[in-house]
C-alpha cells in the first residue's frame, strides 16, 4: 500500500527497548488477555491492531485492512513504516524478531519512537504470537520485502528478503492462527470485531478501517470518519430526538491532546463514553471528573449570568447537567497510569486540571456565541432537576412503605446463610415456577433466588417515578441493597454474582433484555464491574434407556446423538419436532424444553446452577457505545430503528415462538 509518509524516519533497531520474559504466556495467558474464551480470543486482534493504530498516532500510517480468513485465522495489514528490520544492538537478531518473540519488546517505550500508545497492557504483539498455532509476519520498508514465519512463539527461520517493492511502499502485515490448545472458542465473530473497528476509526478521524470476512458470509465494512467523534457521538444518539448538533471542543495541554463533543437530547439517562490513548476507559478516572467538574460549573455560571435560573427556585446539581446528555472524550496521555477493579480508570491527577481548563475556556466561548443552544441546554436542566425532585418525593415515600428499606428484604427472597458478598449469588428467576424449583436445587449456602412475575417495566422509557412504582424492581432494588440510579454503591451490594436466568424462549429473551436494560442504565457499576451473569439453562434433553444427556444448542444435540450412534434424520424438521414434546428415534428420546419449570431442582441444578458443570455468560462492557445504541433501538421510542433492526437481523433467528 503506498502513503505519503512523514519525514521524520528515525524508526530503526536502537528505538527497540526490550523487557524481557515471554515464556510464561502460554503457561497463564490469562494473565496478558484477560480470559482464554471470547473475549481473550478477540483480543488478539486488538493487540495487533493496536500496533498499527500507534502508527497511525505517530503519523505514518492511514489504511488498516482486518481479514478473517475461511480456516479461521485472521491478517493484519497496515502501510505504516513497517517494524525495523536490522540486527538489534543488545540482542543481536533481528529487531523484527525481537518484537514478535520478546514480551514488552517495541518502539512504545521509547518515546522518540511515539508521543503516545494504545493498548491497556503493552504486551503486544509478541502474546499474540505465544498464543497462535502459526503466525507470519512481512515487512515493506527501504524497497524491500522481509518476511518470517513461527510456531507457537518460536521462530521457523530468520528473517529474510523475498523481493523488491517500491521505494515509498512500506507497512506491515501479520497472519495468526489461535491456538486451540489455548482457547476454548474457534470461531471469530464479525459483529465482535467491527464494534471495536468502528469505535477506533470514531476515535482517530484520519484513519480508514477495512474489515473482510472471507467466510461464508462474505461481509465486509469499511470505517472512515472526517468527523471523527462528532460524528461518533451523531452515531449514537441517532434513534434519540437531540436538543442541539453536538458540540465540540479541542484543545492541547501539557503534550495532553484532548478532544470532546456532546450532546444533549430529551432521553433521561445520561451516557458518557471517555478514552484514553484508544482505550474505553469504562470505570472512568481523572479526565471524566475534569470533565463533568467544568460541565457544571460553565454551565451553572452561564444560568445565573443570563438569568435563567431564579436565585432561590431550584438548585441545579451535577447530575441535572447530566440528565439526557451524550458525551465522548477522547484524551492521549503520554504516560497513562490506569488503576481501578480492571485497570481502566485513569489515575493521572494533571489530566483533571487539563481537561477541566479546556471544557470550561471552549464551552464558555461556545455558550457566549450560541445563546439559543445555551437556553436550550438551561430548560432541559431544569427539567430534569424538577424530575429528580418529584423521584426524591417517590423514593421517601417508597421507603416510607419499606419498599426498598435494606433492613427489609422482599418476602419473596429466598436468601442465601453466607453473608460475604464476594462468595455469595442471586438468581433472578424468571416465573414462580422455576423460581420454586430453584429454590428446592440451589446450593441454600451461597445461592439467593428471587423469582420475578411476569415482565418488568421498560426502563428505557419511564421517568424514575414510574421505575420505583414498578413491583419487581423495587424487589431488584432491595435484594440487590446498594441503592439505585445515582444513589448506587456497588460496594454495599449484597452479591457477588447477580446471574439472569429466564426461559430459552421468546419471552424469556424479553424479559432477559429488560433485565439487562434496568441494570445497564440504573446499577451500571455491576456490568462494568463484570458481575451481571447470564445463565445458560439447556434446551434439549436425550435419553436412551437410563443414560441421559442436556444438550445447550442444536449442534451440541447432534454431536450427542451421533455419539449415541443415531444417524439419519435428526434435525428438527425431519422430527416434527414441536416445543416441549419429547420425539422417539431409534431408541432415544429427545425433549426441547419449553421453559425452566419444565425442570425439576435436581435437572435444574445439575445443569444450570452447579458451579462445577453449569455455564455462565458474563456481560461486559467491551462495546459500551455498541451496547448503549442497542438498548436505545430495542427499548426506546424510535420505532423506524427497531423496524429496521430487526428486517437486518430476522435471518439470523432460530426457535422464533408462533
Amino acid at each position: 500500500m503506498d502513503n505519503q509518509k512523514n519525514n521524520n524516519n528515525t524508526y530503526n533497531a536502537e528505538n527497540i527497548n526490550v523487557l524481557k520474559g515471554l515464556e510464561a504466556v502460554r503457561k497463564r495467558p490469562a494473565m496478558y488477555i484477560g480470559d482464554v474464551s471470547s473475549r481473550g480470543f478477540h483480543h488478539l486482534i486488538n493487540e495487533v491492531v493496536d500496533n498499527s493504530i500507534d502508527e497511525a498516532l505517530a503519523g505514518y500510517a492511514d489504511k488498516i485492512i482486518i481479514t478473517i480468513n475461511e480456516d479461521e485465522s485472521v491478517t493484519i495489514e497496515d502501510n505504516g513504516r513497517g517494524i525495523p528490520i536490522d540486527i538489534h544492538p543488545e540482542e543481536k537478531i533481528s529487531a523484527l524478531e525481537v518484537v514478535m518473540t520478546v514480551l514488552h519488546a517495541g518502539g512504545k517505550f521509547d518515546k522518540t519512537s511515539y508521543k503516545v500508545s494504545g493498548g491497556l497492557h503493552g504486551v503486544g504483539v509478541s502474546v499474540v504470537n505465544a498464543l497462535s498455532e502459526n503466525l507470519k509476519v512481512e515487512v515493506k520498508r527501504d524497497g524491500k520485502h522481509y518476511v518470517q514465519e513461527y510456531k507457537r512463539g518460536e521462530p521457523l527461520y530468520d528473517v529474510k528478503e523475498i523481493g523488491n517493492v517500491k521505494q515509498n511502499e512500506s507497512g506491515t502485515k501479520v497472519t495468526f492462527l489461535p491456538d486451540q490448545e489455548i482457547f476454548n472458542v474457534s470461531q471469530f465473530k464479525f459483529d465482535t470485531i467491527t464494534d471495536r473497528m468502528r469505535e477506533l476509526a470514531y476515535l482517530n478521524k484520519n484513519i480508514t478501517i477495512k474489515i473482510i470476512d472471507k467466510r461464508n458470509g462474505g461481509e465486509e465494512e469499511t470505517f472512515h470518519f472526517k468527523g471523527g467523534i462528532i460524528e461518533f457521538v451523531k452515531y449514537i444518539n441517532n434513534t434519540r430526538t437531540v436538543l442541539h448538533k453536538p458540540i465540540y471542543i479541542e484543545g492541547e495541554k501539557e503534550n495532553t491532546p484532548v478532544e470532546i463533543s456532546f450532546q444533549y437530547t430529551t432521553v433521561y439517562s445520561d451516557n458518557i463514553f471517555s478514552y484514553v490513548n484508544n482505550i474505553n476507559t469504562h470505570e472512568g478516572g481523572t479526565h471524566l471528573v475534569g470533565f463533568k467538574t467544568a460541565l457544571t460549573r460553565t454551565l451553572n455560571n452561564y444560568a445565573y449570568k443570563n438569568g435563567l435560573i431564579k436565585e432561590g427556585k431550584i438548585t441545579l446539581t451535577g447530575d441535572d447537567f447530566r440528565e439526557g446528555l451524550t458525551a465522548v472524550i477522547s484524551v492521549k496521555v503520554p504516560e497513562p497510569q490506569f488503576e481501578g477493579q480492571t485497570k481502566t480508570k485513569l489515575g493521572n491527577s494533571e489530566t483533571k486540571s487539563i481537561v477541566e481548563t479546556l471544557v470550561g475556556e471552549k464551552l464558555s466561548e461556545y455558550l457566549e456565541e450560541n445563546p439559543a443552544v445555551g437556553k436550550k441546554i438551561i430548560e432541559k436542566c431544569m427539567t430534569a432537576a424538577e424530575a429528580r425532585v418529584a423521584a426524591r418525593k417517590a423514593r421517601e415515600l417508597a421507603r416510607r412503605k419499606n419498599a426498598l428499606d435494606n433492613m427489609n428484604l422482599p418476602g419473596k427472597l429466598a436468601d442465601c446463610s453466607i453473608t460475604d458478598p464476594e462468595h455469595c449469588e442471586i438468581y433472578i428467576v424468571e416465573g414462580d415456577s422455576a423460581g420454586g424449583s430453584a429454590k428446592q436445587g440451589r446450593d441454600r449456602r451461597f445461592q439467593a433466588i428471587l423469582p420475578l412475575k411476569g415482565k418488568i417495566l421498560n426502563v428505557e422509557k419511564a421517568k424514575l417515578s414510574k421505575i420505583l412504582e414498578n413491583n419487581e424492581i423495587k424487589a431488584i432494588i432491595s435484594a440487590v441493597g446498594a441503592g439505585f440510579g445515582a444513589d448506587f454503591d456497588e460496594t454495599k451490594a449484597r452479591y457477588g454474582k447477580i446471574i439472569l436466568m429466564t426461559d430459552a424462549d421468546v419471552d424469556g429473551s424479553h424479559i432477559r433484555t429488560l433485565l439487562l436494560t434496568f441494570f445497564y442504565r440504573h446499577m451500571k457499576q455491576l456490568v462494568s464491574s463484570g458481575k451481571i451473569y447470564i445463565a445458560q439453562p439447556p434446551l434439549y434433553k436425550i435419553k436412551k434407556g437410563k443414560q441421559e444427556q442436556y444438550a445447550f444448542d442444536e449442534k451440541e444435540r447432534d454431536e450427542i446423538l451421533k455419539r449415541l450412534k443415531v444417524n439419519g434424520k435428526t434435525n428438527e424438521e425431519e422430527l416434527d419436532f414441536k416445543e416441549g414434546e419429547e420425539v422417539k428415534t431409534k431408541g432415544v428420546t429427545i425433549s426441547r424444553y419449553k421453559g425452566l419449570g419444565e425442570m425439576n431442582p435436581i435437572q435444574l441444578w445439575d445443569t444450570t446452577m452447579n458451579p462445577e458443570t453449569r455455564t455462565v455468560l458474563q456481560v461486559n462492557l467491551d462495546s459500551a457505545a455498541s451496547a448503549d445504541k442497542i438498548f436505545e433501538t430495542l427499548m426506546g421510542d424510535a420505532v423506524e430503528p427497531r423496524r429496521e433492526f430487526i428486517e437486518k437481523n430476522a435471518k439470523y433467528v432460530k426457535n422464533l415462538d408462533v
